[in-house]
Formats: structure tokens, sequence, C-alpha cells
């Protein structure tokens, strides 16, 4: 679904970067990548939307980054989920997941 409206994208992204790092230490255009597997080619981040964003997760040390040489070019720079965003990710985990339960909720419901 790539008409995803900008506001919900904006509410998630957060989120979704931080899971994808709880999963192992990435670099911003594997991150990319990731994120356009993961929704089948239905959001298609670019790095001016991305590189805001982390930057923001590591000013609220959420994440924090490293400079790693590459043998296939310069270097990149790796980010890492911190505790702090560990407990972070799961607070809002909990948080979505109310908000996706009270959404089906509503959307089963008969009111005819």
């Amino acid at each position: 679904m790539s008409d995803v409206s900008k506001d919900l994208v904006a509410a998630s992204s957060k989120m979704i970067i931080l899971s994808i790092l709880s999963r192992e230490e990435s670099y911003g255009y594997k991150i990319l990548t990731t994120i356009k597997l993961l929704t089948e080619g239905g959001w298609n981040w670019y790095e001016g939307f991305l590189y805001p964003v982390l930057h923001k997760l590591e000013r609220d040390k959420l994440i924090k980054s490293r400079w790693v040489n590459s043998e296939e070019g310069p270097r990149r720079k790796y980010y890492q989920i911190t505790d702090r965003g560990l407990k972070h990710l799961k607070s809002q985990q909990e948080e979505w997941k109310f908000v996706d339960s009270t959404l089906h909720k509503i959307w089963e419901m008969d009111i005819c």
C-alpha cells in the first residue's frame, strides 16, 4: 500500500526503524532496502526522510552510531539500538498493539 498518508508514515517511522535495529545493527542504505522489502515496495523511503529520523533517534539516545570502514567502498555509519531504545520500543509496541486491537474491534462491529 503505497498511498499511506504522510502522517501515518511519520508516526510509524521511529517504531519501524527501532524494530529493524532491534534485530541487528544496520546502516542507512540497508535500512531503506529493508523497509522497501518488508513493505513489498509499497514504501520507498529516501535518504532525505530517513536520516533526520535517525539523527533524532540518536539525539534522544534511543540509538547510537559508529563508523566502519568498508572494503566495497566508502566507510559506513552503522546504527545500533540502545537499552533505552529497546525499552522505548517495548512501550511503543504495547501502544500500537492497543491501537490495532481497538481498530479491529471497531471494524468488526456489525453496526446495521
